[in-house]
């Protein structure tokens, strides 16, 4: 089904469900997607569009952005235009673009940067503290963390979606989590810690949660 809004014309489904209220979502595809309670006819669904169109607006626009985003490859805090060419045998970055043989060329590039780049920070990082543990790196993708620094194992994890970022954001979470191994919790101390280390931590932080 579909509907218009301003100039958009949006898809939508609607899910019926034993829910006592109703909620809007937008998925990957820019689709409107409605949990209902399974007595609200389609009219009255309608009707709760019209009255929210406002903030759907908002959503959609906002989820057009957010796909936007992910079409594109990003590096560092910039992002790249991806080309594949058979003809590529290493992957180059120019101006705007990224040039490499096909997709999976373009994710071994993604690892071994990850792991090259994490691992230079983490030694400058180190310059910040004036005794830290010896501690092992590990690099996988979580969904809802950037670090995790388990203090017991003596292993820092960073989220390897961390390298599409700034590198000034990359050492703010390596930063926070070597900060760890002195306080275990989010305490004042903790925070003094990290201030002392990155004096500007609260506007990267603010960075890294936009």
């Amino acid at each position: 089904m579909k509907f218009k809004l301003n100039d958009y014309i949006i898809d939508f489904e609607i899910i019926r469900k034993d829910n006592k209220n109703l909620y809007f979502r937008f998925d990957e595809n820019c689709k409107l997607i409605i949990t209902a309670p399974k007595y609200i006819t389609d009219q009255e669904v309608k009707n709760l569009i019209t009255r929210n169109s406002k903030a759907i607006l908002k959503m959609y626009e906002d989820s057009l952005q957010k796909k936007e985003r992910d079409s594109l490859f990003w590096y560092l805090g910039k992002s790249y235009n991806v080309t594949f060419d058979n003809r590529v045998t290493e992957v180059k970055i120019e101006d705007e673009n990224i040039n490499c043989h096909d997709e999976e060329v373009l994710d071994n590039f993604y690892e071994s940067e990850c792991e090259r780049v994490f691992n230079e920070e983490i030694e400058i990082c180190k310059k910040c503290f004036s005794s830290l543990p010896d501690f092992k790196l590990r690099i996988r993708k979580m969904r809802t963390r950037w670090g995790v620094c388990n203090t017991r194992n003596k292993i820092i994890t960073l989220n390897s979606e961390l390298l599409k970022k700034d590198v000034s954001l990359i050492d703010y979470v390596i930063i926070h989590e070597m900060a760890h191994f002195y306080e275990g919790n989010h305490s004042k101390n903790f925070w003094k810690i990290v201030e002392s280390a990155i004096p500007d931590y609260k506007e990267r932080r603010k960075k890294l949660r936009s």
